[in-house]
């Protein structure tokens, strides 16, 4: 195989939840369409790459100094959402269920794979607690070993500040991720989240 399409190939299957069969048929498909789709998928690639970075409030990813959901009014109601990444933003969003504002961990504690606190985005939490009014903070995070550690590491490094704390009911299944959940299910594990 021509060694430029298999660079293309490597580089496809390093993204999340993409093989190296995805990736080939991803590469070859792009390279024979006549419509210029790489070249336009390039470009954009280049320009988000180039513009977009996390929001300085809560992580999201952005083109401006605050993410959308930072800078409405409307979501200023007390209740801040941790999640893990920006894929589990787009999932809640995309079901509706949630109207408040996030916070994007950037991953999970895992002392397998060596992620500490300080490699999260977690110093800024209480901050934002005090400067946002926080009354609630619901735990979105994966149904795993590591996502309860984070749970549990960041509820006893907030301590005592008049905030509760609920996690998402039944209907997230043990080792789950937020990608994989259907928007009733989503609805109804929000609907009926357990105070911690």
């Amino acid at each position: 195989m021509n060694i430029k399409i298999e660079k293309l190939i490597k580089q496809f299957a390093k993204l999340p939840r993409v093989g190296t069969r995805a990736a080939t048929r991803i590469v070859i498909g792009l390279l024979q369409d006549k419509t210029g789709r790489a070249e336009s998928l390039a470009n954009a690639l280049l320009d988000a790459s180039k513009s977009i970075h996390p929001c300085s409030v809560c992580g999201v990813l952005t083109d401006g100094d605050v993410c959308e959901y930072c800078s409405d009014s409307v979501r200023k109601n007390g209740q801040l959402c941790m999640v893990r990444d920006l894929s589990d933003v787009l999932v809640i969003e995309k079901s509706g269920v949630f109207h408040g504002r996030y916070h994007v961990l950037g991953g999970s504690l895992s002392g397998v794979n060596g992620v500490t606190p300080d490699d999260l985005n977690i110093a800024n939490i209480p901050a934002r607690i005090k400067n946002e009014n926080i009354e609630e903070i619901i735990f979105a995070l994966p149904n795993t070993v590591e996502g309860k550690t984070t749970q549990q590491y960041i509820i006893s490094s907030i301590g005592n500040m008049g905030v509760s704390f609920s996690e998402l009911a039944s209907g997230v299944p043990l080792g789950g991720d937020l990608d994989y959940i259907d928007d009733g299910t989503l609805t109804l594990a929000f609907g009926g989240r357990k105070k911690l």
